[in-house]
Parts: structure tokens; sequence; C-alpha cells
């Protein structure tokens, strides 16, 4: 049986058994016409890539470290389990000054972090978790939730667009390895 629950932070190492992996089969191509204060415009297409699996865990993503580099005093954790299993799990970051992308600003929640084991997707569980972060960010008072992305996610592009979030930001050179990143924001 899937259960769904807000989670003390003590349970990061659980937390952190939940795989982080996408599959990429399929990217999100960026056009940009502008250069400037003339007007930019993004064109946005569907590419086919060679398919791979790209593994944010490989990439330093250690749940575990949250607590040790950041105050988490204002964060919140979501988890979902098959019995005793962790199978999904979202954090949300608020009011963290040294957290860059809060823009300093006590308004806003960042989705940190969203995961599910991909034996689980296509279940709702996703969908179940960023609702909690969402109810949880209203609770709060936040007026925004603000949630970050690459173009090679797809799928999470998906996802947000579909929840109601607005691609706000476009940064091309975010990454340094030919990755776009996408800051959406989702009215609260």
């Amino acid at each position: 049986m899937i259960t769904f629950k807000k989670a003390d932070f003590d349970c990061l190492e659980l937390y952190n058994q939940i795989p982080m992996k996408v599959l990429v089969t399929r990217i999100i191509e960026v056009k940009k016409s502008g250069t400037g204060l003339g007007g930019i415009a993004y064109e946005f297409h569907e590419k086919d890539v060679r398919p791979y699996i790209k593994d944010f865990a490989e990439e330093g993503e250690s749940a575990v470290r949250w607590k040790k580099e950041f105050d988490i005093s204002h964060w919140a954790l979501f988890m979902a389990f098959d019995t005793l299993k962790p199978i999904g799990g979202a954090v949300v970051a608020a009011r963290t000054p040294s957290i860059r992308m809060l823009d300093g600003r006590d308004d806003i929640a960042l989705l940190w972090d969203i995961r599910v084991d991909d034996h689980y997707k296509r279940q709702g569980i996703g969908h179940r978790l960023f609702t909690m972060a969402v109810d949880w960010s209203k609770e709060q008072g936040y007026q925004y939730l603000k949630i970050e992305c690459q173009n090679t996610n797809l799928p999470a592009c998906r996802f947000y667009e579909k929840h109601g979030a607005e691609l706000i930001v476009v940064n091309e050179h975010a990454y340094g390895n030919g990755e776009v990143m996408f800051l959406w924001y989702l009215s609260l």
C-alpha cells in the first residue's frame, strides 16, 4: 500500500535511497531570436536524441548533505512509501539566504527536489507529492513556488506546465554543459 506523509529531516538517509534518474530520449531545443532591448523571443521544439540516462545522484545530489550545508528550518520534506520502502519525495526550500535561487525573497518557496522511483512513475505519485508541496507553500503564506528544470528533462517540463506553472526564465548558459535552465513559477 502506498502512503504519503510530511516527514522529518532525519529521514534524509531514506530519501537518498530514492533513485533520481531520468531517461532522456527527447529534449527541448531552444531557438532564440533577438539579442537585447529590441526584443528577445524563444521558440521551443522537441528534438529526438540518442537515449541516455541522466542520473542526478551521480552529479553529487546527496540529500543527506542538505542538512549539513543549509539552515533547513524553513524547509519541508514530503515522502511516499510502498509499505516501508521509500519510493518518492519532494523537498521545498524557503527563507534560506544562502540559496541564491530564492533571490533573497521571503515570498518565494523553491521546489528544491522532487523524485519518484522509476518503478512507480505514471501512477500519480509525483502529482500527489507536488500537490503536498504546493499546499504547504500556500499554508506558509508564500506567493510563488519556483521550480528549476533543464531542457533535457522533457517529462518534468510537461509535468510543471500541466500543473499550472509558467516558464518565466530561460538561461542558456547556466550549467556550462549545453543544457538550458528553465525556471518555472507557480502562482499560489
